[in-house]
């Protein structure tokens, strides 16, 4: 799929978010990441352009597009900063369509529209110290819709006012909505990270705080795998974004930077690289797009998903290595974006599922029961 396939809406909503970046978010990036900034000001920018509720129904305050323009904004805005992606990624994917595709009407109707408007952020809290892939292993429980427990690497944590919360209830996994706030509720730490530096990442601590359960009792696991099933495209869609960035920066250093009396990028050491560059991000690109198709179809799309993450977030590794490698010493330095690229593109490797975990999804996919023995 290409651009001129897109539909006329799709095209103008990514231009709009790549003007954005391009013009507010990318002059930015390298202060938000020195200074571990969270940039409230342009969330609410973003939802003041209505990118912060791009698929959500406009009936409930959003743009009412659909999931492939928001991977074509998350894309967009990772070019400009991969930390401001990920905010908009857990907000959108994981915190508020959950509750769109679980809750009850009145549910909806009351959490939804702030979320879709921007002026209040989601967050989604299923990794415990002694659960990350192996999700069903939660050691926080809720009673009688009172939860206690702990919740690691929360994006959006310190920042977040609606989270999506799971936990034993009392045998199965159920999914809550916990409020900011709320009785023996707690930030515990913000995380020091490689990178995403702008973004969020905190530790958070329940003592029987009050939650209003999301769906029916005890499916919290496939409400957690189905979000994670969207989420894990949304990631690509991060990948990608960052690898475009790369790519971007080691063009035009490749056009500037002279070495034997000529631009280096006339050797064709460093355009066969930047071929192979290019050439990778467009495949991992294609995959993204068409699992963000299908999803947005209503059709089955974990295994695509998985596909899309596992490849493009691998291309995100190698482009920005190839990025710095391009530039030569000055990439290994903060006088360029390329090291911040580099530091970013490794989660995404690791969140929403690791790159481990994608290969099991599709090798399961492909064998069946074997696999699972």
């Amino acid at each position: 799929m290409s651009l001129h396939e897109l539909t006329d809406e799709q095209r103008d909503i990514r231009a709009l978010a790549a003007r954005f970046a391009d013009e507010v978010v990318a002059p930015k990036a390298a202060q938000w990441d020195r200074d571990h900034h969270f940039p409230k000001e342009v969330i609410q920018q973003l939802g003041e352009l209505g990118l912060m509720g791009v698929c959500i129904p406009t009936d409930l305050g959003g743009a009412g597009a659909d999931f492939l323009t928001y991977v074509l904004v998350l894309e967009q805005m990772s070019r400009g900063d991969a930390g401001l992606g990920v905010t908009l990624a857990v907000h959108t994917g994981a915190g508020t369509m959950p509750i769109i595709d679980h809750g009850s009407r009145q549910q909806i109707e009351r959490l939804v529209p702030p979320l879709a408007q921007g002026h209040e952020l989601a967050a989604f809290a299923l990794t415990e110290p002694g659960s990350g892939s192996d999700a069903g292993a939660l050691l926080t429980r809720a009673e009688d819709n009172k939860i206690t427990g702990s919740k690691q690497w929360v994006t959006n944590g310190s920042h977040a006012h609606v989270f999506l919360v799971f936990a034993k209830d009392p045998d199965k996994p159920s999914a809550f909505v916990v409020r900011r706030g709320a009785a023996g509720f707690r930030p515990v730490r913000e995380e020091e990270k490689l990178g995403l530096n702008s973004s969020s990442t905190a530790d958070m601590s329940f003592d029987e705080t009050p939650g209003e359960r999301l769906g029916w009792r005890g499916h919290g696991l496939r409400i957690a795998l189905a979000t994670l099933d969207g989420g894990r495209i949304g990631i690509a869609a991060q990948a990608v974004g960052i690898s475009q960035a790369a790519l971007d920066l080691a063009v035009s250093y490749a056009k500037q930077r002279v070495t034997f009396g000529k631009p280096i990028g006339a050797h064709q050491a460093i355009q066969q690289k930047l071929a192979d560059m290019q050439t990778e991000i467009e495949a991992a690109r294609a995959l993204t797009w068409r699992a963000a198709r299908l999803k947005t179809a209503g059709h089955a799309h974990t295994i695509e998903g998985a596909q899309a993450k596992l490849f493009a977030s691998g291309v995100a590794r190698r482009v920005t290595g190839d990025a710095i490698q391009v530039l030569g010493g000055v990439g290994y330095t903060k006088q360029t974006a390329a090291e911040r690229y580099y530091r970013d593109a490794k989660v995404t490797e690791i969140y929403e599922g690791t790159s481990e975990i994608q290969r099991l999804v599709i090798a399961r996919a492909l064998l069946g029961k074997i696999a699972r023995d």
